[in-house]
């Protein structure tokens, strides 16, 4: 395509993702339930040839060279589309909120103020690598009673096109128009430049990848953006806490999988603890190959690891996503500056203490100033399917609209509905 025609293909996707948000917006609970319960049988039926298309993906991939932690988002191995079929399931079974009418309330002029749950309308997704992501967003999109374009990375070019052809069949199934979910077929950059400036079409631009893309996005776009930049996510180990517990849940954070946003890259140990809980951390890490990154303090704490992989950190250290099997170690004072560094240096994506004191976890669930926090849990919890939203759109480390996992309420907003019997303003 030329540039003249990716701007006429875009403008039409536009088109017609408007007139079907509106089909969208009114279509009953049951029906949007047929689709995604469609959809879900689709995805087991189909999974031979989800991977038959997913392999030509992979292929070309690692012919260009791609990091194998890049490689490894691109798969579609048949439990990844099982979770994809699951979180279809649960979001057919959840209650539909759309047309819900909260905090009505009576005023002393008569009338009855309260707020209704509408949909957004048309959200654009940019989105790089996980191609499970196009069924995330087209699931995420029906139940929200919205219409979607989808613009996946050129890297999963045929994962997706084989994945958004199963949507608009299982739309179809249910009576719903194909068009409420678009994939843009063009690998062409052109189309996303379109895509973010049709604030005539295209409600909300929701990006998801790399800091460069959504950085990108953010400066261009002409339309709301609901961003995330970078996930350096943090596990602090307090003073008191379970030693067994702490490692157990630090080695889940950083090594169940070293590629998602919510992986933790930073590891924060309080004095307290750290000459108990380091060596044996740093023997977990040692034998999975997990090079650490430490303080002076803490490297002297590790030093009698066997094999222990452990390089001085640096100032960047602090702040970086690492998205592999390296992890930044900090010896700190206690609560209060496991605080002040986790707000100086984390991306605001998710947390986690590990305590056995109340107050020190109530306290850092107030302070800490991240879309999760949590105590006693492994950050790669952060995430909607877990979360028990069905699914996920991205997670938002904005403060304003949606923050966190954004699920069907991320998807929609609220309107003001009054209620009156004829009264008039004195």
């Amino acid at each position: 395509m030329n540039a003249l025609h990716i701007a006429e293909y875009t403008h039409g996707l536009g088109i017609q993702a408007k007139a079907a948000s509106a089909l969208m917006a009114r279509a009953p609970a049951a029906i949007k339930s047929k689709a995604l319960l469609a959809l879900a049988r689709l995805l087991r039926e189909q999974t031979a040839p989800l991977q038959e298309s997913n392999a030509r993906d992979l292929e070309r991939a690692r012919t260009a060279g791609l990091a194998e932690p890049m490689v490894d988002r691109l798969k579609l191995a048949p439990k990844v589309l099982e979770t994809c079929a699951l979180g279809c399931e649960q979001l057919a079974a959840m209650g539909d909120v759309i047309g819900e009418i909260t905090g009505m309330r009576q005023q002393p002029s008569g009338i009855r103020v309260g707020q209704m749950r509408v949909p957004i309308g048309v959200f654009g997704m940019i989105y790089e690598s996980r191609p499970n992501v196009t069924i995330e967003a087209a699931s995420l999109s029906i139940k929200s009673g919205n219409a979607c374009i989808l613009r996946g990375g050129s890297e999963a070019i045929d994962s997706n096109k084989a994945l958004a052809a199963l949507v608009q069949q299982a739309l179809a199934e249910a009576g719903l128009p194909e068009d409420a979910v678009q994939l843009v077929q063009t690998t062409d950059r052109e189309a996303v430049g379109h895509l973010i400036a049709m604030p005539e079409y295209v409600d909300v631009i929701i990006p998801r990848g790399g800091k460069g893309l959504i950085e990108r996005i953010s400066r261009d776009a002409k339309v709301p953006v609901i961003k995330h930049l970078d996930g350096n996510c943090h596990t602090y180990v307090d003073d008191p806490c379970d030693i067994a517990m702490a490692v157990k849940v630090a080695d889940n954070a950083k090594t169940n999988k070293y590629s998602p946003c919510n992986a933790s890259e930073s590891l924060l140990v309080a004095r307290g603890a750290a000459a108990d809980f380091l060596p044996r951390i740093g023997a977990v890490y040692a034998a999975k190959g997990v090079e650490m990154r430490g303080c002076p303090e803490s490297l002297a704490l590790l030093a009698g690891v066997p094999g222990a992989k452990l390089v001085p950190a640096t100032e960047q250290d602090w702040s970086e996503e690492y998205l592999a099997p390296i992890i930044s170690v900090k010896v700190v004072d206690g609560l209060d500056e496991a605080i002040a560094h986790i707000n100086r240096y984390s991306s605001h994506h998710t947390d986690a203490i590990l305590t056995t004191h109340h107050g020190h976890a109530q306290r850092f669930l107030r302070e800490v100033d991240s879309a999760s926090v949590m105590v006693n849990a492994s950050t790669r919890f952060a995430d909607g399917f877990e979360y028990g939203l069905g699914a996920e759109i991205g997670i938002s480390t904005d403060k304003f609209h949606a923050r966190g996992p954004v699920g069907i309420e991320g998807l929609t907003s609220l309107k003001y509905v009054v209620l009156g019997e004829g009264e008039v303003r004195h």
